[in-house]
């Protein structure tokens, strides 16, 4: 069971995970040792709530597929296990990461002194490259 916050957790039989090998450098363990992790979640079938789904299904992250499937594939570490608590992690920190819903911004307005200090510094630099500007005879 992966638990997102307080009231929102994830059954285990939602989360599927298989060993692969791992890619990349790293000899005999490499080669013998199946010690990569796949991690497949479905949102569409999972049992988190409604407004969850939303967001991750608009989430434009490429983890996330077209048919709205989660896919992790962890191998940083030697051991299988750790990949799996690796795995987990991750997807704990992307569902996390859609709970917290954006502050609304508040639109606001330049200060008059700070719109006064930009004019200034655009005359100074107009004056600036006039003085540059080839003298007539």
């Amino acid at each position: 069971m992966l638990k997102i916050s307080d009231n929102v957790t994830i059954p285990a039989r939602e989360i599927e995970i298989s060993a692969i090998r791992a890619q990349g450098a790293g000899g005999q363990n490499v080669n013998k040792v199946s010690s990569a992790i796949h991690l497949r979640f479905d949102i569409g079938a999972s049992s988190i709530p409604g407004f969850y789904k939303e967001r991750l299904l608009k989430l434009k992250d490429q983890r996330i597929t077209k048919e709205g499937v989660v896919v992790i594939k962890a191998q940083q570490h030697r051991s299988q296990e750790m990949n799996k608590e690796e795995a987990l992690r991750r997807l704990q920190e992307l569902i996390k990461s859609i709970a917290v819903s954006p502050k609304k911004r508040k639109p606001t307005r330049p200060t008059r002194s700070s719109q006064r200090k930009r004019l200034d510094s655009k005359t100074k630099r107009g004056a600036v490259k006039l003085s540059r500007a080839k003298v007539a005879d």
